[in-house]
């Protein structure tokens, strides 16, 4: 199997509809700005879950446009402007929204999955 091959078929996929949680479960930690949103989750995923910048930065702004989160242009310690996102109220309702409907979704997965596990299987 050619290397690219493998690197592809080992990659995580991440569903459809989770980027946007994961931003905004990200953005409550601290302001960020993308590379920076980008490695916080790589890294807290135990480096499984890698967001590259073709699905980033439409996923922040679908969600600016939204009012989920807010940006602002800062200058770095390095000198070139960066874009600093924040979660603002509406987004922490969101990410509340989304939370819950994350674990109704592992839960009924689970119940699939393992169905002897759980009480009162038909």
């Amino acid at each position: 199997m050619s290397k690219r091959k493998d690197r592809y078929q080992s990659r995580t996929e991440i569903l459809q509809g989770t980027l946007d949680m994961l931003i905004l479960q990200t953005l409550q930690w601290a302001p960020r700005h993308g590379y920076a949103l980008s490695k916080a989750i790589r890294t807290n995923s135990g480096e499984i879950l890698k967001v590259d910048t073709g699905s980033l930065y439409p996923a922040l702004h679908r969600l600016e446009r939204k009012g989920w989160i807010a940006s602002e242009w800062k200058t770095s310690e390095l000198g070139p402007r960066l874009r600093i996102y924040r979660l603002t109220q509406a987004g922490r309702r969101q990410l509340m929204s989304e939370r819950s409907r994350w674990e109704r979704l592992t839960a009924a997965i689970a119940g699939i999955l393992n169905p002897g596990e759980k009480e009162n299987v038909p």
